[in-house]
């Protein structure tokens, strides 16, 4: 129960990485605010969070709107009086234009939701710390897009570089209160979307990975969990890459030579161990 009593808040948790966190965060004692865009989603995960014996408010609300924002937070208020941690995943996820393509709606709806809600969000949330004294703690969900980019997403990509630089600025701006902020930048992770795909499209996509496999929400929620707690105390404007190891990769292993009769030997030994 590491986050035994404490009340957070996790944007875009409907669904995907953001309800995993929510799942665990409930799991460990939290009082977990919920917010989405899709009300019905998001009362569905809440009954799920509820069945299985967390404590969960479910807020609908656009998390690039200010008056959605205000909103959440006066009503997590209200319900219990503060906030201890604040996880700000929502994201558009794939808006994919060319940039001789890319119009100034698609680049603003991009920023709005990608950026400007983490602002909103932190701003709001870093006022009640400070003002009610607490030690809490802020983690952004990235991408490994703010260090690599992907074809046809600069706008994306751009968000992410910049939360994570506003990351670094405010956890310099907030250590003096207490108030930790770090980044979590999930790789291939493996949600909804892509369950219609099939276990053979997860397979493909792991093949990039050095380790295997693509990951899953519960895997970025331990990382989130670790950096929201306690033993994360003197851990603050980091970045924790939860990606199987891409981002310490030159090339992904479609490109480069074979491996050595050897290990592929190794690999199909009947002892082998080998990731699941």
């Amino acid at each position: 129960m590491r986050l035994d009593g404490k009340v957070a808040i996790v944007t875009g948790s409907s669904r995907g990485i953001g309800k995993g966190i929510a799942e665990r965060f409930a799991r460990e004692g939290a009082r977990v605010a919920i917010t989405a865009r899709g009300a019905d989603a998001l009362e569905a995960a809440a009954r799920e969070i509820a069945a299985a014996g967390g404590t969960v408010l479910a807020v609908p609300g656009d998390a690039g709107l200010k008056a959605d924002v205000e909103a959440l937070f006066d009503q997590v208020l209200d319900a219990w009086g503060t906030v201890d941690v604040l996880v700000n995943n929502a994201a558009w996820g794939s808006p994919r234009a060319h940039i001789l393509e890319m119009d100034e709606e698609h680049w603003d709806t991009v920023i709005r939701s990608n950026l400007k809600s983490v602002y909103l969000h932190c701003h709001r949330a870093a006022n009640i710390m400070v003002d009610q004294g607490v030690r809490g703690a802020i983690v952004n969900i990235s991408s490994f897009a703010a260090a690599r980019s992907h074809r046809n997403m600069a706008a994306y990509d751009a968000t992410k570089g910049g939360m994570e630089a506003m990351t670094r600025t405010m956890a310099i701006d907030l250590a003096p209160f207490g108030i930790r902020v770090n980044v979590v930048q999930p790789g291939a992770i493996h949600t909804e979307e892509f369950e219609a795909q099939g276990s053979e499209a997860a397979a493909r996509r792991g093949q990039t990975v050095p380790l295997g496999r693509v990951g899953y929400p519960e895997d970025v929620a331990a990382a989130v969990l670790f950096l929201a707690s306690d033993d994360a105390s003197y851990i603050t404007g980091q970045a924790i890459a939860v990606d199987g190891g891409v981002l310490a990769q030159l090339r992904s292993p479609q490109v480069d030579s074979p491996l050595p009769e050897s290990v592929k030997a190794r690999l199909t030994a009947p002892n082998a161990n080998l990731p699941t």
